[in-house]
């Protein structure tokens, strides 16, 4: 086996993932403190061909060199917009006909494995603040509540660690079931 030169990796352009159909997920960071998780997030987003980021309440907003620093230029090709608070952009997506997805350990809340979301349905995905987690109200508004099982002695994994598990295991669900 050969590590592939960067040369050899078939990327899309900036200009052509603006152009390119997106998946119809929507991340919406809910007061996230680090702009390192943010930039993440942005880049995974990249990754997955995401549909926008949804920066809410003290979550930092490019241009950041702490966010750029992570997100290697996905801040320039991901779509994103800024609410000033959370509330507000998960009302206008429930208004569109997203479906809410919090990603929170909560009462009644699904594995990530046994959910299954329909294909190309509408989704936001909601992520938490790192240290209190999804808002109540936020919650009581989601249509689903999904968990990442884990199995040791910490009760949560870093944000931008379990939104990239999310991220993918639901793009992966939308795309091929």
């Amino acid at each position: 086996m050969r590590k592939l030169d960067i040369t050899e990796i078939k990327r899309l352009t900036p200009e052509d993932f603006k152009e390119a159909e997106k998946n119809p997920l929507i991340v919406v960071l809910d007061n996230i403190r680090s702009h390192h998780n943010t930039g993440a997030v942005f880049r995974t987003c990249d990754a997955f061909a995401c549909e926008a980021v949804y920066l809410c309440g003290i979550t930092g907003t490019p241009p950041h060199r702490d966010i750029h620093k992570t997100a290697l230029g996905a801040t320039e090709t991901v779509h994103w917009e800024y609410f000033e608070n959370t509330m507000e952009a998960v009302k206008i997506l429930k208004s569109k006909n997203y479906k809410l997805i919090a990603l929170e350990i909560a009462e009644n809340s699904t594995h990530i494995d046994e959910y299954l979301p329909e294909k190309n349905e509408k989704t936001a995905l909601i992520l938490g603040n790192e240290v209190n987690g999804i808002d109540q109200k936020i919650l009581d508004i989601c249509d689903i509540c999904i968990e990442i099982p884990q199995y040791g002695t910490k009760h949560s994994l870093n944000v931008s660690v379990s939104g990239g598990i999310a991220i993918w295991t639901l793009t992966k669900k939308m795309r091929y079931n």
